[in-house]
């Protein structure tokens, strides 16, 4: 069964707003692990009054009750993402696109929530290099 922003939202004790829910959504269904600027652009169309300010504060209420990732994956730009299960990201040099890398992290993500002594609250996992589209481009 799929699960709605509604479903999201709801399971992480976070009330349904109608822009909560234009948000999750939009992040949900965003492959391209968007920032605050290329949400606000994109949601604008459905929701004029839509502030960056709202989108930034939502955001970060997903974050910090579970229901979204922050990336930091440079210091230029922050995105995010609706996938919190563990999975690594590359992030391409050339185009700055974010992917999902699922298969062949297991070995790095830890499957336990303490390492040496400390708890783990949170983990990023990240590849840089040239993605195989850019990659295509060069040769």
């Amino acid at each position: 069964m799929t699960r709605t922003a509604f479903d999201i939202l709801v399971g992480h004790n976070i009330k349904p707003s109608p822009q909560r829910l234009a948000i999750m959504d939009y992040l949900m269904h965003s492959c391209t692990h968007p920032t605050i600027d290329e949400m606000h652009t994109s949601l604008l169309r459905q929701m004029p009054t839509l502030s960056k300010t709202t989108i930034y504060n939502t955001l970060r209420t997903f974050v910090e009750h579970g229901a979204a990732q922050m990336l930091t994956i440079n210091e230029k730009t922050t995105c995010y993402d609706a996938d919190t299960e563990p999975h690594a990201h590359f992030i391409c040099e050339r185009c700055n696109r974010v992917i999902d890398l699922y298969h062949g992290t297991e070995d790095i993500i830890p499957k336990c929530e303490t390492m040496h002594g400390h708890l783990i609250k949170s983990m990023q996992v990240y590849y840089k290099g040239v993605c195989k589209d850019c990659k295509r481009e060069l040769t």
